[in-house]
Parts: C-alpha cells; sequence; structure tokens
C-alpha cells in the first residue's frame, strides 16, 4: 500500500495525555538494552552526552539517563505539550535536572544549531514516520553526531495492506484508549518500508548505518559513524 503521511507533531494536549499515560516500558527498555549493546557494556559514560530525537514525555530519555549515570542526555521535541510532560517529570527528578536538557526544536536544525555536533550517541523511537521528508533525520544525524557516534533509530515499518494495518492494531492495541488505537493505525500507514529506509540511507550517503525489519512491526537503523 502506498504511504499516508501523517502530522508531524503530536500538539493537542489530549493527545500528550494519552500517550503520556500509556506502558510503552518493554520496548523502550528492549531500545535502552539494544543501546548498551551498541556501546558496549563498559563503554564510556563520562562526558558522553546522548541525544534523543523526538523524545515525546521523555520515557526514554529518563531510561537512558538512569543507565548512562555519567553522560548528558537532550531530549529533543517539536510539540510543546508533549515535552510538557517530560518537563514536569523532570521536575520530580532533582538528582537529574543537571545533566538532562529538554529542547523545544523541530527538524531540520538551523545551521550552527546551540545543541552542538559532538553528541557520542544519537538515538531516536517512532520519530521518522512522523516526518514528510525523511531526510531530515539523517541530515540531522550528520549534524549532531560526533566522530564515531553510535547511531540507533526504530520505528514502525508499514504493512502491505490495510487489512494488515487493522490486525497489528486488533493484536497490539485493541486494549488501548480508542484515541492511541486511532493514532497507531495512523502511524503504521505512515511509516516506511524497510526497502524505503535503506534507499533513503543511501540517499543520505550513510553506508555505515545498516537497516533491519525487527518482529512483524518495527525496523531498525544502528550503527556507529567513522
Amino acid at each position: 500500500m502506498e504511504r499516508i503521511p501523517e502530522p508531524e507533531l503530536m500538539e493537542s494536549a489530549a493527545q500528550a495525555q494519552a500517550y503520556g499515560a500509556a506502558d510503552f516500558s518493554a520496548t523502550d527498555q528492549d531500545l535502552v538494552q539494544r543501546l548498551v549493546q551498541l556501546v558496549g557494556a563498559n563503554g564510556p559514560s563520562q562526558g558522553l552526552r546522548i541525544m534523543d530525537l523526538g523524545c515525546g514525555p521523555g520515557n526514554i530519555t529518563f531510561r537512558l539517563a538512569e543507565r548512562f549515570r555519567h553522560a548528558q542526555v537532550v531530549g529533543l521535541d517539536g510539540a510543546d505539550a508533549m515535552l510538557d510532560l517530560a518537563r514536569q517529570a523532570l521536575r520530580r527528578k532533582a538528582d537529574w535536572q543537571q545533566r538532562v536538557t529538554l529542547a523545544l526544536a523541530t527538524l531540520p536544525l538551523a545551521p550552527g544549531s546551540p545543541l552542538g555536533a559532538d553528541f557520542g550517541v544519537v538515538v531516536s523511537n517512532s520519530l521518522l514516520h512522523h516526518l514528510h521528508d525523511p531526510q531530515v533525520l539523517w541530515r540531522a544525524i550528520g549534524q549532531l553526531a560526533a566522530p564515531g557516534a553510535v547511531v540507533l533509530i526504530r520505528d514502525l515499518r508499514r504493512p502491505a495492506t490495510p487489512e494488515a494495518i487493522l490486525a497489528l492494531v486488533q493484536r497490539y492495541a485493541s486494549g488501548a484508549p480508542e484515541l492511541l488505537q486511532r493514532d497507531y493505525g495512523h502511524s503504521l500507514a505512515a511509516a516506511f518500508t524497510l526497502t524505503e529506509v535503506r534507499a533513503q540511507l543511501r540517499e543520505a550517503q550513510l553506508p555505515w548505518l545498516e537497516a533491519q525489519e525487527l518482529g512483524d512491526r518495527y525496523l531498525e537503523v544502528a550503527g556507529r559513524l567513522p
């Protein structure tokens, strides 16, 4: 089926509250564990800067801060309603406020962004399918990542038919609020296929990143820059 883009930002308070209340802990923790494998269980943490692109309510941002206890972690999102939930959570974590930063910004980033260009890790979960132009994500990696940086991108992948989308919604979101079920179906329709993502990486000249399918609904792009 053809891709059906969805709005790039989740700007409504209702969406933010629904996503903030949802339990994504299993997939969030799986992403963090995968990142540990890529960085190395005993990899450097002191002085490490981690960028979480499309951080939403900060679930993964805070898991990264917990796992990499001496790293500086930046969570970036373009939806203020989503980021406000992350700000509220951060205010309850006083010991993290010196090393966790939440930034309101959209991609593409302006040249010379004050966020810097020395992140040793760039991670993103479920951002790619929101972007009308996927190259803005791959260009952002080029802007933000330091030489030798680890990159880990995870997202949904688009099923072949509308019927397959309905089956996935039923399988994984039947107990979720109606708003989340609707958004999940829209996100699957807006996602990219593995073939499309591999073509995006070739266009972006990122041969160091490898794309693969995960399970029945995800894809992953991972690797280390030179």
